[in-house]
């Protein structure tokens, strides 16, 4: 038994179409809003993905080079708050600065490199809309 919704989307009545042209076919609004609304669904997931996929590599790479031990992973990054905290002002602008920088290429350069399976993905859940209304 296939499950069958009706949202507030159904129950609307597309537009009629003025007197179209000879040879031109009227817009699918229905079919053109859910393709919108499937776009941006995986769009944000793929960023979300990307997004907690950088954070979390830091934490793997700590943990990797503290020997799964969490008593070292807080050991060294203690001694990297206190570090910082005695740091010079202008050090501390140019740690952060760094830091931002490499969060920014390790964002773009993941996203660059899950971007044709990502593509990939949404073209077939695309198709698949197609063939499934026809």
């Amino acid at each position: 038994m296939a499950l069958e919704t009706t949202t507030l989307v159904d129950r609307v009545l597309p537009p009629t179409p003025k007197t179209a042209r000879p040879g031109r076919q009227p817009i699918n609004w229905l079919a053109l809003f859910q393709g919108t609304c499937l776009v941006l669904i995986e769009a944000a997931g793929f960023a979300v993905t990307t997004l907690l996929l950088v954070l979390g590599l830091p934490l793997f790479v700590f943990l990797l080079l503290a020997g799964w031990d969490l008593g070292l992973l807080f050991a060294q990054l203690g001694n990297l708050a206190d570090h910082y905290r005695t740091a010079e002002p202008i050090a501390r602008r140019f740690f952060a600065h760094d830091l931002q920088i490499a969060f920014l290429i390790a964002a773009g350069g993941l996203a660059l490199l899950r971007m044709p399976a990502f593509l990939r993905r949404l073209d077939r859940r695309l198709n698949e809309g197609d063939s499934a209304h026809v």
